[in-house]
């Protein structure tokens, strides 16, 4: 489905609630991801070795694979925190606690400092917008989110902060658990929270839950035609203004 501000057909019946995707919806991860590539390019001057440089890129190329293959896992009684690692250590034949040193680094600590001017435009506009019709906010990643809404100066302003590697959800997306999770914290339908997302998975995810969803400044390869997709926050906010 194509933007359409005149008619939000995924909307059903008031929204009482905003859960936000982190990564790629609360900033813009492309422009993240160019600093990042810069400081890993500098990475064999600074390490004075290019076998350990080439160990840590294979060790985040390996580990991101990694991730999109446990979204296929309909459950586990195994933490995915702990199984993410394990999973690399295998196939690099690395130590899991040296790989999870090299992610933490990497993946949840250096791109911190870039985050504030990667923030979306019309994100603070848009959070205010909903703050004034009362709605509940709140974020639900596959990532850890503290250290970035501290980052975006963002934390504030969440009243619900899930990752889906938290012990009582340790889902990832697509798989419904964490955004039924979040619904039972705020006590609502699914119906009545808006999932805010950029990616394909995000959508699925909320629609497996039986929320609506949006998508805004999609960034991950081919849109889905299926999803209801806004260029920019205002565009959202104008579409969704009579359900709020």
């Amino acid at each position: 489905m194509q933007e359409n501000e005149e008619d939000v057909t995924l909307l059903t019946q008031s929204i009482r609630a905003a859960l936000f995707d982190v990564d790629g919806t609360l900033y813009n991860e492309n422009i993240l991801k160019y600093f990042m590539r810069l400081e890993l390019c500098t990475l064999p001057f600074r390490m004075n070795s290019l076998r350990a440089a080439y160990k840590v890129w294979r060790s985040l190329q390996c580990f991101r694979h990694i991730r999109e293959d446990l979204r296929k896992l309909e459950a586990t009684d195994n933490s995915l925190a702990v199984l993410q690692y394990i999973e690399v250590a295998r196939q690099t034949g690395e130590d899991p606690a040296q790989i999870e040193k090299v992610v933490n680094e990497w993946i949840y600590q250096r791109p911190l400092k870039y985050l504030r001017i990667c923030r979306r435009n019309g994100l603070n506009t848009f959070l205010a917008f909903l703050e004034s019709r009362g709605l509940r906010i709140g974020v639900l990643s596959d990532y850890p989110v503290v250290d970035k809404l501290v980052a975006l100066d963002l934390e504030g302003r969440m009243s619900l902060t899930l990752c889906s590697l938290d012990p009582a959800i340790n889902a990832f997306k697509p798989h419904p658990k964490g955004f039924l999770h979040a619904c039972e914290i705020w006590q609502l339908p699914p119906a009545q929270v808006l999932y805010i997302g950029d990616r394909p998975v995000d959508a699925l995810g909320a629609a497996n839950a039986g929320m609506p969803f949006a998508l805004v400044g999609v960034t991950h390869g081919k849109k889905d035609e299926d999803a209801l997709t806004f260029p920019s926050f205002a565009n959202l906010q104008r579409a969704i203004t009579p359900y709020c």
